[in-house]
């Protein structure tokens, strides 16, 4: 079902990236700029749960929905972090740990669909953990100001940006050991 409720939520996000990014190209103050993309972010992330929610109530889950909704998480984060790397507000290398283990566990997913054995990379706690602090840490730094006069997003979204980073680490080894007995086992 390429175009029931759920799915077009999911292209929604992939929709989002030009516009969240083409914010800060287009004559706007900066704090404005701030302001919209971050509160698009914000509702396009929100998509992420509508569309499963939806899905499982309307009873239109399909196969396309299940590998469309992680694509678009994906670009979603990463275009998002690169664009935070080019304005100076996260690490080079924090979008290198994100981006880096995008590309390895999308790669090993694939290998392990072909092989028959995605029971071994099936989504675990670690890797939804990973997602939600990066889902905050991003609008805290597209943010790049105080709110309610008090709180620092670009400090809190800094350190939750780098807490992100070790957690997707943390999932990439996950992953990778509970598929190393199907590596072992193909490598001989």
């Amino acid at each position: 079902m390429f175009f029931n409720l759920p799915t077009l939520l999911t292209w929604a996000r992939i929709a989002a990236i030009p516009l969240i990014v083409g914010v800060y190209y287009i004559d706007l103050p900066l704090q404005q700029a701030n302001l919209i993309a971050t509160v698009m972010f914000i509702v396009f992330a929100l998509t992420d749960w509508a569309d499963g929610y939806l899905a499982r109530k309307l009873n239109q889950t399909s196969a396309f929905g299940a590998f469309l909704d992680p694509v678009a998480d994906k670009f979603l984060v990463c275009a998002c972090v690169l664009a935070l790397v080019h304005m100076d507000r996260a690490d080079v290398f924090v979008a290198l740990i994100i981006i880096g283990r995008e590309i390895a566990i999308s790669s090993l997913r694939e290998w392990m669909a072909i092989i028959g054995a995605t029971k071994s990379v099936a989504v675990h706690m670690i890797g939804k953990a990973k997602t939600m602090v990066q889902m905050v840490a991003i609008p805290f730094l597209l943010f790049d100001g105080r709110v309610f006069g008090v709180i620092d997003t670009r400090l809190w979204g800094t350190w939750l940006i780098w807490i992100a980073a070790v957690l997707t680490i943390w999932s990439m080894v996950y992953y990778l050991q509970k598929a190393l007995p199907e590596i072992r086992a193909r490598s001989r």
